[in-house]
């Protein structure tokens, strides 16, 4: 019975082994066999990762084809961490940035450098940007409390990029770059950039040395290139590296954190457009450590954006506002002068003066940030100037729409008008006026009687129809400015009196407007029906495709002004052209005009000074084109007439070869 009950344990035993042995032999062949290419794959490839492969921007051209912005190629150098030293191998990673800072510095390269610590007179002290030093003590960085000296942050460095070997100069310079990998998040999906735009001779050093720049490598990358860096900056504007509050907020987009990404200007304003498709590179690491490099997907360059503006016109405007404001003041003289189409609200011409050079913007930022005459500022988009007597069209057409005068309708004017105990001068005794007159002369008492009439809500409504106080549309920055009432004197802590009417009426008071909404307001009165919204951007080109999507016209506002009162108010601005203050200067034009001065007067050093301005539409008969100039001290609307002229002049006389823009440029892979 025994033997019997051995016998089986032993045959179930045997049947055992030779089920593991046969499934055993089934993974065996499986493995080896079956499914051999997958496994050795599996066994063979550690990891695999996807870098972002930075497109080229879109190009920006003139509305003729003319390119103002475009790309060059140029080679920067990353630290790609597929190669580099771990971040736990510290003397091998400072040993390499220090041959790389040793390479750059006798190539005359810049390098990277946003540690906010630096030596002075023989101590550790931190930079001018508080919220870089609030970043570096944060706890993605050093850690350290909010109270951290300087000296305490240099430290709490050294001892986490293991710098104590070095000396304070080059703990300083590896620890920059020690620094950078860590803001930027250093890996292998996201190599650095730690040196921009080198020279070839510090690209072969690299290539032909690989030991002592392990980790180092060669990108070849777009930058922007200026047809000329002087033309259109405050229209075209600047492009910089994403910071990481944008990173946070666009990374879902796409967007890496070394990406660059439009600063101001149609740059910003255009991001989605010009911002190219990123192409992909698959990175896979096997067990021996041998890295292969795929580009899986190429990136496609940024659309192409055709600008409204004329490369030719921009560049006279821009040098005869020069030339006016340097005539004024060649230390002082400010000013800006901006052209429209009066049919579509498409910007011919948008100058600022001072104004920079792109090339110094990048190369010379601090400079120009500090200078007191502020070149950086857009004038013609975010400077607001009491407009003074342009504002004259708009009451007479407040003043004759709502019947508190006709076209005969006249005041005495004794240089003076009376107010209860105030007194409102005029500029002269200009004896009877009508309408038309009053415009031509700029008569002050005329308007000072419309008002009284009026009220400042009926004198708002009418201004408002003509976009003044508020911004024109356009795809830039641009300030509202301030229609002068009962809200604008609440916002600077007084009451509205009927004083502040009066003087509302001649464009002084709390008016403030900006060069683009005085152009605006002066293609309204000349085209007689609409207001259209301002725009810098004719359309946009598509680089896959080459379809070409029209920005086209916007109309803001609809008159509901008669033509009849229309009429009256462009022939009192004719008789401004024509027999008024720059009659001299229009009557040598082929095209008649009609137009209108301005002058405001302004606090400046303690002194009272004037600035001129003036709005001008032409032809008279079959309006085209408005400009609006401002030269600030010049004293007189008269005085910027020349700039005025000159631009009408080249359009008719010069420019009658506009052609439709074509794709330029090429994709950069």
């Amino acid at each position: 019975m025994k033997n019997r009950h051995a016998s089986v344990r032993s045959t179930v035993c045997i049947f055992l082994v030779l089920l593991v042995i046969l499934g055993f032999g089934y993974d065996l062949y499986d493995i080896q066999i079956t499914n051999h290419e997958y496994y050795a794959s599996q066994n063979n490839t550690v990891s695999t990762y996807t870098v972002s492969i930075e497109a080229a921007r879109g190009e920006i051209v003139d509305r003729n084809g003319n390119s103002l912005v475009t790309n060059r190629q140029g080679n920067s150098i990353i630290l790609n961490a597929a190669y580099f030293p771990s971040s736990s191998e510290n003397d091998e990673r400072n040993a390499i940035i220090l041959n790389l800072i040793n390479l750059f510095e006798q190539n005359g390269e810049e390098y990277v450098n946003n540690l906010p610590l630096q030596l002075q007179d023989g101590e550790i002290v931190f930079t001018d940007d508080e919220d870089a030093v609030e970043q570096m003590k944060s706890e993605d960085m050093l850690n350290l409390q909010s109270y951290a000296t300087a000296q305490n942050c240099f430290d709490a460095m050294v001892e986490k990029y293991g710098l104590e070997d070095y000396s304070v100069k080059q703990a300083l310079k590896i620890g920059a770059i020690r620094y950078e990998l860590t803001r930027l998040q250093f890996s292998i999906e996201n190599p650095v950039t730690i040196a921009d735009d080198v020279s070839d001779e510090t690209v072969a050093a690299i290539k032909e040395d690989s030991d002592s720049y392990l980790g180092a490598d060669v990108k070849v990358v777009s930058y922007r290139e200026y047809a000329d860096s002087s033309l259109a900056v405050h229209i075209l504007g600047t492009v910089r590296q994403i910071n990481a509050e944008e990173y946070e907020e666009l990374k879902d987009s796409g967007y890496s954190i070394t990406d660059t990404i439009g600063e101001s200007g149609i740059e910003k304003a255009m991001e989605d457009e010009l911002r190219g498709t990123p192409g992909e590179m698959t990175i896979t690491i096997d067990s021996d450590g041998n890295v292969t490099e795929e580009i899986t997907k190429y990136p496609v360059q940024g659309n192409t954006v055709v600008l409204t503006i004329d490369k030719d016109l921009q560049a006279l405007a821009q040098e005869k506002l020069k030339e006016t404001c340097d005539e004024v003041s060649l230390s002082s003289g400010a000013g800006a002068v901006v052209v429209e189409d009066v049919n579509s609200g498409e910007i011919l011409a948008a100058a600022s003066y001072p104004t920079y050079d792109l090339e110094d913007y990048y190369n010379n930022y601090s400079e120009l940030a500090s200078d007191s005459r502020q070149p950086l500022w857009s004038r013609f988009a975010l400077g607001t100037y009491a407009p003074g007597s342009t504002f004259k069209p708009a009451m007479a057409c407040a003043a004759l729409e709502e019947g508190v005068i006709t076209e005969s309708t006249t005041f005495y004017c004794r240089s003076y008008f009376e107010y209860y105990d105030i007194t409102f001068s005029c500029l002269s005794y200009h004896g009877s006026e009508n309408v038309k007159t009053a415009l031509r002369d700029s008569c002050n008492v005329f308007f000072y009687n419309c008002a009284q009439k009026l009220g400042i809500s009926k004198m708002n409504e009418y201004a408002s129809m003509f976009g003044l106080g508020e911004k024109t549309g356009v795809e830039i920055s641009e300030a509202a400015g301030t229609l002068a009432g009962p809200a604008s004197a609440e916002k600077y802590g007084t009451t509205w009196q009927m004083g502040d009417t009066i003087q509302a009426a001649i464009g002084q008071s709390d008016n403030l407007f900006t060069p683009l909404q005085l152009c605006n307001y002066c293609a309204t009165i000349a085209n007689g029906e609409v207001r259209y919204e301002m725009h810098f951007v004719k359309s946009v080109i598509n680089t896959s495709s080459g379809t070409v999507q029209e920005t086209g016209s916007t109309v803001a506002q609809e008159l509901s002004i008669s033509s009849n009162t229309i009429s009256i108010v462009q022939e009192g601005m004719r008789l401004v052209a024509t027999t008024g203050a720059p009659a001299s200067v229009f009557s040598g034009l082929d095209v008649d005009v009609a137009c209108k001065t301005g002058t405001s007067q302004v606090i400046k050093n303690g002194q009272t000074v004037n600035n001129g301005f003036l709005i001008t539409y032409a032809p008279y008969d079959n309006p085209e084109i408005a400009v609006a100039s401002v030269v600030e001290l010049a004293g007189s609307g008269t005085s910027t007439a020349d700039i005025t002229a000159s631009i009408i002049d080249y359009y008719y006389s010069s420019n009658t070869n506009e052609k439709s823009a074509e794709l330029t440029g090429e994709l950069l892979q």
